[in-house]
């Protein structure tokens, strides 16, 4: 990512790594795709904010989640990314796929419903240019 990133880049950028991640989930066990189109923006530091939103991905009944995001960790793995394994507060399997530019990061675990994997995601930080303000949607 260039150094004048703009707040329009940072978030084609993360759609396009949400829906890379989600190309990795089989074609055959995903019912639909809803790709926020509207997110965020969080604060980075004092001057720098992140673009923040998600994709959700449903998928067949009886799809078991855990493989999935288990095989999207090992391609980020096998491709050299930093990507930390936890658990979220419902116990399920979740993924944090951490780019090296500050403050980007995708969080990949089961959804809300048992049949669904979420891509929660933060682009990389930018600078709103003069007189923009951060609040509402982006």
């Amino acid at each position: 990512m260039k150094a004048e990133l703009t707040w329009q880049e940072a978030k084609a950028h993360t759609q396009a790594m949400q829906l890379e991640i989600a190309a990795l989930i089989p074609k055959d066990a995903v019912i639909l795709i809803d790709q926020k189109k509207k997110g965020v923006l969080l604060s980075c530091n004092k001057t720098q904010h992140n673009w923040n939103a998600s994709t959700t991905l449903t998928v067949a009944e009886g799809t078991e989640l855990e493989p999935i995001v288990g095989a999207i960790e090992a391609h980020y793995r096998a491709n050299g990314a930093k990507v930390s394994v936890d658990r979220n507060v419902d116990e399920n399997y979740r993924i944090q796929i951490d780019p090296p530019a500050p403050g980007e990061s995708y969080i990949v675990s089961e959804g809300l419903s048992p049949n669904e994997i979420r891509i929660a995601s933060g682009s990389a930080c930018f600078t709103l240019p003069e007189g923009v303000y951060p609040g509402g949607d982006f």
